[in-house]
């Protein structure tokens, strides 16, 4: 619900709070007292375009900010501002042409701020915002009204099911065209891995002993060597300590003290033994074919060249071909899934059109019955031979089906209905929405409704129907209606009276809120263009008719 309007150096306005309330609210005042001003302020702060001839002279910037009251249940978009409870818009615009924009006091672009005004007020009549003016909104609005939620849902899921199994489809065609090449080439791969018989660890073991291979010579000099001089040769280690153990032990035997130390040297003798005959081993063991190290050369390289083609180190490229046959395996399956998938699509495809025809064929009953009863809805409101239709046109399938639905009107006999949103009248469109408001009040979740000069070019019976359609909306919505009639004005649960004023030499606008004698008063001004005896009792018959 709109509470207040607040606007600051617009216009002719210098500062001015106007104040709403519940149900009916009624803006009257004399021709260019300012009543279109305050409703091209409150599009300004729902985020329509401005101009910097709007300041008012003398100033620099023009501000205008309108309070809403939130309900809990109400839907507005999320853009990530907390708009649970109270809701401020707030909009300033500069002389130079720029304008700023502020939700609950964050900048936001006026984008953002258009967003949320959409969802919260209807203005109809020669501004923006109305939604009914949105082709869009005419297939929402029939289905709600049409209760074909249920409906729409089941074509929603079959068109989402659908859509998927088309993408996977096209990726297994795409991928049954690169077939052949793909499993050329993972069939060698495979096939190389295989046919290398890696071993975990195998190279490193390689390296190892490519180092040896690499250095025979010289291990074979060393080994001789050492072998000579621990035991091969005249005088060699091994002859000199067995020399020193038989004198020890013959010490030993004269001085048991020396025990000990026989003992260790004792100790010490096999261990030279098993010395000399792991060298004598080494010699065997070094003593090998040269093309050996050609073999170990030649597997390392292998190693390196797959190495290069999957990846460092032998378990990388286990790995690759554990996964390359994993793949191979899948596109070996892809034609049985193709196939599967197929079947699926053209099952899930012909459920989907059935679908969506059932619930065009619902479309079109409901909108005979919606274009009967805005007929109806016209001809009380002045359009004797208007001419509503729905059309309801086939077009691309989407998610909601296979309609285009677009509300037409003629408000003349003789000629054809034309698209609503073609309607140049601002009064005449008013009507039309106000007859549409009427039929669709239920199913229409925008909370704030504002007719502008619906009462144009109309008078007497057809003025009370106006009045009473705008009454009978007013208990789902907040409405507010500026009026020159007081047919409608009577009606109002609100009334605001819009004055022009003379202050310090300027003119500016102010807003009187009535009620009680004050509101007869205007009432009478409104019924004869003057107060007088008539006009009051009229004025008053016309108050104590909605007691």
């Amino acid at each position: 619900m709109l509470r207040e309007l607040w606007i600051k150096n617009l216009a002719i306005i210098d500062d001015l709070r106007v104040r709403f309330d519940a149900g009916l609210n009624v803006l009257t005042g004399e021709t260019g007292a300012g009543k279109t001003i305050i409703i091209d302020a409150l599009s300004l702060a729902l985020g329509s375009r401005a101009q910097s001839d709007l300041v008012r002279a003398g100033e620099k910037e023009a501000i205008v900010q309108a309070y809403f009251e939130i309900e809990r249940d109400s839907k507005l978009p999320d853009i990530g501002i907390d708009i649970s409870h109270d809701l401020i818009l707030r909009r300033s615009i500069s002389l130079t042409g720029k304008s700023r924009a502020y939700i609950n006091d964050t900048m936001v672009n006026i984008q953002s701020l258009s967003e949320i005004g959409k969802f919260l007020v209807d203005i109809h009549g020669q501004h923006e915002h109305q939604s009914l003016m949105s082709v869009d909104t005419h297939r929402l609005l029939l289905d709600a009204y049409g209760r074909l939620c249920d409906h729409i849902e089941k074509v929603e899921s079959l068109y989402h099911e659908v859509q998927i199994l088309k993408k996977e489809s096209g990726e297994l065609t795409q991928k049954v065209k690169e077939r052949a090449h793909r499993l050329d080439l993972l069939r060698f791969q495979i096939h190389e891995i295989d046919t290398a018989s890696l071993i975990q660890g195998e190279k490193e073991e390689l390296i190892e002993e490519k180092k040896v291979l690499s250095n025979l010579s010289r291990l074979n000099e060393l080994t001789e060597g050492a072998y000579s001089m621990l035991y091969g040769s005249e005088g060699s280690c091994m002859e000199k300590f067995s020399s020193v153990v038989s004198k020890v032990r013959e010490m030993a035997s004269i001085d048991q003290r020396i025990s000990n130390t026989l003992n260790v040297l004792e100790s010490a003798l096999p261990l030279i033994e098993d010395a000399v005959i792991s060298l004598r081993g080494c010699k065997d063991k070094y003593n090998i074919e040269p093309e050996k190290l050609t073999q170990i050369e030649e597997r390392l390289e292998l190693i390196k060249r797959l190495e290069r083609k999957y990846g460092e180190a032998i378990d990388t490229i286990l790995q690759y071909r554990v996964e390359a046959e994993k793949e191979l395996k899948g596109i070996e399956l892809s034609d049985e899934r193709l196939d599967m998938i197929e079947a699926e699509l053209k099952v899930k495809e012909e459920m989907l059109l059935n679908a969506a025809f059932s619930l065009s064929e619902k479309r079109k009953k409901i909108a005979r019955k919606i274009e009967e009863l805005v007929e109806n809805e016209l001809r009380e409101l002045a359009f004797g031979n208007a001419e509503f239709r729905i059309d309801i046109s086939q077009e691309a399938l989407t998610s909601h089906g296979l309609d285009r639905v677009e509300f037409m009107f003629s408000a003349n006999p003789g000629e054809p209905p034309k698209p609503l949103v073609k309607i140049a009248s601002g009064g005449e469109l008013s009507r039309v929405m106000l007859a549409l408001k009427g039929i669709l009040a239920d199913v229409d979740n925008i909370p704030i409704l504002i007719f502008d000069e619906v009462d144009a070019g109309i008078g007497g019976k057809t003025a009370e129907s106006v009045g009473m359609k705008l009454k009978t909306i007013s208990n789902k919505h907040q409405v507010l209606c500026t009026t020159h009639l007081p047919q409608i004005a009577y009606l109002g649960d609100f009334h605001i009276k819009i004055e022009k004023r003379q202050k310090d030499g300027r003119v500016c606008v102010e807003v009187t809120e009535l009620s009680g004698k004050e509101r007869q008063n205007e009432i009478a001004r409104m019924l004869s263009g003057r107060i007088t005896e008539v006009s009051l009792k009229h004025a008053r018959e016309l108050l104590g008719s909605t007691q």
